[in-house]
């Protein structure tokens, strides 16, 4: 089994994401072949594991992969990887809303049996951090959180004190991994729904990324890192293969570039070994779809941010509803649900769907167990599951006209409906990760390859 080990916090915000990319970041430049994963429904944070470590970024996630799927999942993505650096979400123990530890950070690393680093911020405390510590460490004894990195640290004399508080903390000695010193040259820009992705600033993220992996490699022990990454044991056992019982060939177009940015990289394996050759353009410039589309996959993103690009393609808004009134398969997520409809924010989109969109103040964000209330031709109604949505928008029927729904959302005991089913078309807020579902990317290329057969007549 592979090195690894978990980066955590105590907290959202204290530097999970700078730590874990650094730390990717750094120990490839000494020559290592790095894995990033994110535990969590998030697209952003692997973004930047991808470009430091030059492999794509990964998620484990408990809750939409259910957990006996992530060992499996991790092993299938460190293929090929000398060490793992797995990233946290928000603090240590938290995870879906009322059911304990299930999808926490905490149930991530005793499902892989990985030795935890907490990262603490250090900027607002001094011997306080041995409390703090001391509560992360005690709180769950089958894990093993065996070590430390601060962030944000003031001073010679400031580090000094969090060395020391660390020193004082019960039980078996902690390791103090590294100390980060306060840095805003170290930190990414961030709009509603967390960090800029990576695509959006490309040349000025290598830049920071550079910055970040040269700190850390001065200030952190990476050879500490390293041993700490070793001493994790053996966990043998199947690995998870995106590999199809069946295969058809079709040409999926696939929205990339700044607007439509959230793929799981497992997704995107299904499809292709369901027989997909999948072909990426850019809403906001491509004035055409790709030739021979026979489906089309419109994935989350920021569609809110890109409007007024986006509005101004008329030519390739006017290919897509005339796809989509040719009866091919689209699927669209949170943002290509916006995509779809007839307004954004007062900017024209495909008006494929009798909806409108506009941004609120009000973030929806959370795991959903879902049923397709509606059936479309790659997923038939009643079809159960699970997902999540993250997102400031909301859509509302046009004047005088109501959508077919997609799904029956739940959550904390409340059901709703969300989205909508117009013909191919299935659209709403749910993201899904198909690694429990590997027959739905399947029955999805079937319909385009059909649809393709179709179109061309």
């Amino acid at each position: 089994m592979i090195p690894r080990l978990v980066i955590a916090a105590a907290t959202s915000g204290a530097g999970k994401t700078t730590v874990a990319s650094g730390l990717i970041g750094a120990l490839r430049a000494r020559g290592s072949v790095v894995q990033g994963f994110k535990v969590g429904p998030d697209y952003i944070d692997p973004s930047y594991h991808a470009l430091a470590s030059s492999r794509p970024g990964r998620n484990l996630d408990a809750f939409l992969s259910g957990p006996d799927l992530i060992a499996p999942l991790f092993r299938h993505g460190s293929q090929g990887a000398e060490l793992a650096v797995i990233e946290g979400v928000m603090g240590l123990f938290d995870g879906a809303s009322g059911r304990g530890e299930l999808a926490s950070t905490a149930h991530v690393a005793k499902l892989l049996e990985a030795p935890v680093v907490l990262v603490v911020d250090g900027s607002a405390m001094a011997r306080s951090a041995a409390a703090l510590i001391h509560g992360f460490r005690s709180f769950d004894p089958r894990l093993n959180v065996a070590g430390v990195i601060f962030n944000r640290v003031g001073s010679d004399t400031h580090e000094q004190l969090l060395r020391e508080a660390a020193a004082a903390v019960p039980g078996e000695a902690l390791q103090v991994l590294g100390v980060l010193r306060r840095d805003p040259r170290l930190s990414a820009p961030e709009r509603h729904l967390g960090l800029t992705p990576v695509v959006e600033r490309v040349p000025r993220a290598r830049e920071s990324l550079a910055s970040l992996s040269a700190a850390v490699a001065a200030q952190v022990d990476l050879d500490a890192v390293l041993a700490l990454a070793r001493s994790a044991p053996e966990l043998p056992g199947e690995r998870w293969s995106p590999e199809q019982e069946t295969q058809v060939a079709a040409r999926i177009a696939i929205a990339h570039g700044p607007a439509f940015s959230f793929h799981y990289e497992e997704n995107l394996e299904l499809l292709t070994a369901a027989g997909a050759e999948l072909i990426p353009f850019d809403p906001t410039v491509d004035e055409t779809l790709p030739e021979g589309t026979g489906g089309l996959i419109l994935a989350g993103g920021f569609p809110e941010v890109y409007g007024a690009e986006l509005a101004a393609n008329s030519s390739l808004r006017a290919e897509v509803a005339e796809l989509a009134a040719a009866g091919a398969p689209i699927l669209a997520e949170c943002g290509g649900l916006l995509y779809l409809v007839r307004e954004l924010d007062e900017n024209p989109m495909c008006g494929v769907l009798p909806l409108t969109a506009r941004m609120t103040e009000r973030l929806t964000l959370g795991y959903r167990e879902a049923t397709a209330a509606t059936a479309t031709p790659w997923l038939a109604a009643n079809t159960t599951l699970r997902g999540h949505e993250f997102h400031y928008t909301k859509v509302e029927p046009a004047t005088g006209q109501a959508p077919t729904h997609a799904w029956r959302v739940s959550a904390r005991g409340k059901t709703r409906l969300d989205g909508a089913v117009a013909g191919g078309v299935q659209a709403g807020y749910l993201h899904v990760h198909w690694a429990a579902y590997p027959q739905i990317p399947a029955a999805f290329v079937v319909a385009a390859a059909r649809a393709s057969r179709t179109v061309s007549a």
